[in-house]
């Protein structure tokens, strides 16, 4: 039977589009990002403050780093921000393409950083799935995608999941997690159109995958058989990622949009853009920094 989760408010706010949730450990901190304002948010669960750092372009994701900071996709490409710096760009990949932007991104378990690009436009194959190396090098790791977006490794590190959004589903890959390489991809999980886009996505410590529904108003989350096994219904339709955090890895938070709502959607949905949080049942293990 599929189980059916109440979502509460962690922060009330309206961002243009919230995404790319990461628990910081170390300073008990929910990291996300206001991908077309530039913003990068910093949410002290305990205080209940909201700390938002503008970084001058849109910022697609946002990783720890291990020697302290965050590793950043920007619009042009990849920066390092020490803690009360500001952002320097190391990479940037998409710098001489007005049409691409950084997207969703997430550190492998060996503390690399992989993130995609997507058009502006949403021009179909366009895009690409990049990682930096710890050396500051960058590979591509796919061609031909879309819109780049949700990530997750499962705990022995042996498969990566990906979701480029149009293609409504979740593919696995065989994943090297000492050479950072991938191989053997396929469809584990076909997402119906009428249940809405899948977009950011994080695993579980039963290796479920938890997956946000971007007009779909919801969180589903699959376990390893491809079986929808519960549901986290929001009162708003944007879902666009989430991830564990709390104390004790026992929360889940997800992040919202109110991307291109006119305002008859504002009345209908008060609470369009503001981050929710749940108790899942389960716990999800503590995110990987990059170790750069």
């Amino acid at each position: 039977m599929t189980r059916h989760i109440q979502a509460d408010v962690a922060i009330h706010t309206h961002p243009e589009h919230g995404e790319g949730p990461v628990w910081d450990d170390r300073d008990g901190a929910l990291l996300w990002v206001d991908i077309p304002r530039g913003q990068l948010h910093r949410f002290h669960v305990d205080a209940g403050t909201d700390e938002i750092t503008d970084l001058g372009q849109q910022l697609g994701a946002v990783a720890l780093r291990e020697q302290g900071g965050v590793v950043l996709a920007m619009e042009d490409g990849f920066a390092l921000m020490a803690p009360g710096g500001s952002a320097q760009m190391i990479a940037p990949i998409t710098a001489d393409d007005s049409n691409l932007r950084f997207n969703d991104g997430k550190c492998d378990p060996a503390g690399r950083f992989f993130a995609g690009t997507m058009a502006k436009d949403y021009t179909p194959g366009a895009s690409q799935l990049h990682r930096l190396d710890p050396d500051l090098s960058v590979t591509t790791v796919l061609r031909d995608l879309t819109i780049s977006n949700g990530l997750a490794w499962a705990a022995d590190g042996r498969t990566m999941y990906f979701i480029d959004t149009p293609t409504h589903g979740i593919d696995a890959f065989d994943y090297d997690v000492a050479a950072g390489q991938i191989a053997r991809r396929r469809r584990i999980i076909d997402i119906p159109e009428r249940l809405g886009f899948p977009d950011g996505m994080c695993i579980d410590d039963d290796g479920c995958l938890w997956v946000a529904l971007y007009d779909g108003g919801a969180v589903h989350r699959y376990t390893p058989d491809a079986r929808l096994d519960a549901i986290i219904e929001l009162p708003v339709t944007k879902a666009t990622s989430c991830a564990f955090g709390g104390s004790g890895l026992d929360r889940l938070f997800i992040t919202t949009s109110t991307e291109r709502f006119t305002a008859e959607q504002f009345q209908g949905q008060p609470l369009a853009g503001a981050v929710f949080v749940c108790e899942p049942g389960v716990t999800g293990p503590s995110p990987s920094r990059f170790t750069g």
